[in-house]
């Protein structure tokens, strides 16, 4: 009995190192498949702008709006030039409702807003209202309804419901694959691991099954989400595997998160009301723990609750996207402007003082990505980034810890037993893995600190190779040049900023983890967007996620688009 115990245990340990080194080979291929299909319909549809309605000037020249928000004015940056020297660079703001109504708003111009003979600051516009702003008339002709729906006709397409099913059909083969990997290494706490890749399973067709209900076909965007979120999962399990079924949890919250934004973001009279809220919640989480905080790692930026410990900046990233992709009028004027400035400052402020000032970075680009945004001002951004310089400087004279990491880098290797062990010993195991990897939960990064966060991508590099950590790396790319090909032809400046500024959070991130981990960057402890384990950071990728796809504008996409009744039967 006891040779044939031997007998099995040892066929057993065979058919496992036979199958790591099969599936060392055919896991980045599969993942190659499967981000291939679902980067390919974001990067490749047809991006025609859409007419809602035309400005019809008094010698009968009609100028195209296409967009639900447009800005008027002189600027080259404004939605409907008009290169006359009595209009204010940006003059007024004239906006589409969902039910086909417009309204244009003053934006605090030299000459002001006439409708009718009269001056207003805002107007609820008719047919046959005449607009006047420096002197030049004009009127506006909306598009009929007939029109409207032959918008919806030629409007891009998102991939079919069929593509989406294969696509999460051959994740959830990969997943299978990365399961049965682990349950063959006999690791500890495999259990738990299991709990965490199969609970992602449930929870991705579960969605998909919800999408087919609200009669919704896209499913890109969240494969790649769901893709990079496995794989975090998988790192989690070579590190610490006890943690998988706390960072499913975080899964669980973040789609809800993912969900609720995007019901709020279907309605844009109310995401205008909820960024008040969002703008309380935003800064007030971190003077919470700016008062309450845990300091670990030389920064004062976790809330801890016994054994639960969460980041509240990372779901203030979320927040300040929100508050930022405020409507267009209302951030143009002058007052809404020096308001959103000062909301900004106050934020990297209370970063600055919680010696986050990675996450610092990221909020300050942020903020250059929708002040550019609204005011199309290079030398508005130079300044910034001038400013932003000297309170780098002053900053790293104040801040020890963000001078010692200052210090390291690019000399990592004149100190690899102390403050350049962390980076040594990832660029030697990335060395290790190679392109395909030594195999799940085979490396030796797990010994290091951090392995499962701010060096996640060493970790994934040496187990799974270097060819899965620039596909995951090209994926978040993908969804950058997506949002900026969508930008074009967005309806609305809520979406089109949002998921712009949303994107560059997302990417940003990812090239100061990647950059960091390998010494090009100073290593800034920021997170990987669902790859680093962290329950917060989870949440805010999930969220901020949410924004990309409100920025869809491909027929039957994005959730935060209401479907249109036609004859009986719903159209977008």
């Amino acid at each position: 009995m006891q040779d044939l115990v031997q007998s099995l245990q040892g066929a057993e340990s065979t058919f496992y190192y036979v199958f790591l080194s099969v599936f060392r080979y055919v896991a980045p291929a599969l993942a190659f498949l499967i981000l291939f299909r679902a980067v390919k319909p974001l990067l490749f549809f047809r991006r025609a702008p859409e007419i809602w309605a035309w400005l019809t000037m008094a010698d009968g020249t009609k100028l195209p709006i296409t967009h639900w928000e447009n800005v008027i004015g002189r600027s080259k940056s404004c939605d409907v030039v008009l290169d006359v020297p009595t209009i204010s660079r940006n003059h007024c703001v004239l906006t589409r409702y969902d039910d086909g109504s417009w309204t244009i708003r003053d934006t605090e111009s030299s000459g002001g807003l006439f409708i009718n003979g009269k001056r207003k600051s805002i107007w609820a516009l008719q047919p046959e209202d005449v607009i006047e702003i420096g002197g030049v008339k004009m009127t506006l002709q909306p598009i009929t309804q007939r029109q409207e729906e032959r918008l919806a006709q030629l409007r891009g397409r998102a991939g079919s419901f069929g593509s989406s099913l294969i696509n999460v059909l051959l994740l959830t083969i990969f997943q299978v694959l990365c399961c049965l990997g682990f349950l063959l290494s006999r690791q500890k706490d495999v259990q738990s691991v299991l709990v965490g890749i199969g609970g992602i399973m449930v929870v991705q067709w579960l969605l998909l099954l919800f999408y087919f209900c609200i009669r919704r076909t896209s499913f890109e965007v969240e494969t790649i989400a769901f893709f990079i979120s496995t794989m975090g999962m998988a790192a989690i399990a070579a590190v610490v595997p006890g943690e998988a079924s706390k960072q499913f949890l975080s899964i669980i919250m973040g789609i809800c998160a993912f969900l609720g934004i995007g019901w709020a973001l279907r309605d844009l009279e109310r995401a205008k009301k909820l960024r008040w809220l969002a703008a309380v919640a935003g800064i007030g989480f971190l003077l919470i723990t700016l008062v309450f905080g845990t300091e670990i790692n030389g920064a004062k930026n976790w809330l801890k609750f016994g054994s639960f410990s969460i980041q509240p900046s990372e779901l203030s990233k979320v927040c300040f996207v929100f508050v930022g992709a405020s409507t267009m009028d209302r951030i143009l004027t002058k007052r809404n402007l020096i308001g959103f400035i000062a909301y900004s400052v106050a934020i990297c402020g209370c970063l600055a003082l919680m010696n986050d000032f990675g996450t610092a970075l990221i909020f300050f680009c942020a903020f250059l990505v929708i002040a550019y945004m609204r005011s199309g001002s290079v030398g508005t951004i130079a300044l910034a980034c001038t400013s932003l310089g000297f309170a780098g400087v002053v900053a790293l004279k104040i801040a020890p810890h963000a001078m010692q990491r200052f210090s390291s880098w690019r000399h990592i290797w004149e100190s690899p037993l102390s403050s350049g062990y962390q980076q040594t010993r990832a660029l030697m195991c990335m060395a290790a893995g190679g392109l395909f990897g030594l195999g799940a939960g085979q490396g030796y990064m797990k010994n290091v600190f951090a392995a499962d966060s701010d060096m996640v991508v060493a970790t994934i590099t040496e187990e799974w190779g270097l060819l899965m950590v620039v596909m995951i790396i090209l994926s978040i790319v993908a969804l950058g040049v997506f949002v900026v090909r969508s930008a074009a032809v967005g309806r609305s400046s809520f979406y089109t900023i949002g998921a712009c500024t949303a994107a560059s959070i997302l990417l940003l991130q990812t090239i100061l983890n990647a950059l960091g981990t390998v010494d090009v960057l100073p290593l800034t402890g920021v997170t990987f967007p669902f790859l680093s384990n962290g329950g917060s950071s989870m949440i805010g990728a999930w969220g901020l996620l949410a924004f990309i796809k409100a920025g869809d504008t491909r027929q039957n996409a994005s959730f935060a688009v209401r479907l249109q009744k036609k004859g009986g039967r719903e159209d977008e």
